[in-house]
């Protein structure tokens, strides 16, 4: 089932946490925690789900959580959460507190232009790698998508209103990557 458009993702459920029902949660909300506070969360099949209480998973990653869920009680029950991703409502989230904050689902699609308004391409997706947010741009002409990483130096400016961004891309883009030389020849 496809995702609605009015709903944007906020975290994705891992795998089972110890036997009475706890899972891992992946957040993907500015406080991590805050993730608890939305209701409902709901699954791409149209679930729903709610939290009653999440912290923080050991270790130093502060996006991943313990969570407990209504209605889970069992190890059972928590393994079948395991990539159940989680989505809210458009309209349950608040909006960014300063002008250079967007919500990384608002960024998709929007044309991508350079400063002298050339088109570059579209926004197919947001990754992060674990290296900070990245534009994934679909070219204007056909080819392969690149990614161009979202910061201050390689894009500038962001208009929501007007559906674009501009953006400082290298020169190579929408280049296919130099293979390293083969190592064959005894060197």
């Amino acid at each position: 089932m496809p995702v609605r458009d009015d709903l944007v993702l906020v975290g994705e459920f891992g795998r089972a946490h110890g036997l009475k029902g706890e899972v891992r949660l992946k957040s993907h909300t500015g406080d991590p925690q805050a993730i608890a506070q939305y209701r409902p969360l709901i699954a791409s099949n149209g679930k729903t789900f709610s939290l009653k209480t999440v912290r923080p998973a050991p270790g130093a990653a502060p996006d991943l959580l313990i969570a407990i869920v209504d209605g889970v009680t069992t190890r059972e029950a928590s393994e079948a959460l395991n990539r159940v991703q989680l989505y809210v409502e458009r309209d349950k989230l608040p909006p960014p507190d300063e002008e250079d904050e967007f919500l990384l689902a608002d960024l998709i699609g929007l044309t991508v232009t350079s400063e002298a308004g050339d088109m570059i391409g579209t926004v197919v997706d947001v990754p992060n790698y674990g290296g900070g947010d990245l534009l994934e741009i679909a070219p204007a002409q056909k080819g392969p998508t690149a990614l161009l990483p979202f910061t201050k130096a390689f894009v500038p400016h962001v208009d929501l209103a007007g559906r674009r961004i501009v953006a400082h891309p290298p020169d190579d883009l929408f280049e296919p990557a130099k293979s390293a030389p083969d190592s064959e020849d005894g060197a």
